[in-house]
């Protein structure tokens, strides 16, 4: 845990301060938890602890704003680390949707596929697929909706 917050160019007491209440969350959600062997059990420590971080700068934001400095000057001592954030959303995404395509009839999948990623119109879609334009529409929420299942609680 110590390796992430120096990442987050933390100082040490801060660092300490951070991982202990990623234990208190830990102690409290871990009676609920259900490990399903589809996710990742780091990525979903990882996303506690930088939520927590984030809950720790909104604080220390509004602390300071109370004491006359603006929100920029606040964020811009502790930017966070977006290429990480990126590549990190990106890998559960990518784990999700790799871990979804199984539960999906392939004609379904690749209408929502073809529809969102590639912007196809619906129509072109549905003609190639042998589907109905409503069926493309249908795939796509399906899809989605499955996909915000599977990553809620992991991305914000």
């Amino acid at each position: 845990f110590f390796s992430w917050t120096k990442r987050l160019q933390l100082g040490d007491h801060e660092a300490t301060d951070l991982v202990q209440d990623l234990f208190v969350v830990l102690v409290e959600q871990l009676p609920r938890f259900v490990y399903d062997g589809r996710g990742s059990f780091r990525a979903y420590l990882k996303t506690i602890l930088l939520n927590r971080w984030r809950n720790h700068l909104r604080r220390r934001a509004t602390e300071k704003i109370d004491h006359g400095l603006s929100v920029n000057e606040v964020v811009a001592g502790h930017a966070l680390p977006e290429f990480e954030e990126a590549e990190y959303r990106a890998y559960l995404v990518g784990r999700a949707l790799a871990l979804m395509q199984d539960e999906f009839q392939p004609a379904t999948w690749k209408a929502c596929w073809e529809f969102v990623v590639n912007s196809r119109p619906a129509a072109d879609v549905a003609a190639e697929l042998g589907l109905s334009i409503n069926a493309v529409y249908l795939a796509k929420s399906r899809v989605l909706r499955r996909l915000r299942e599977e990553l809620a609680g992991l991305v914000d």
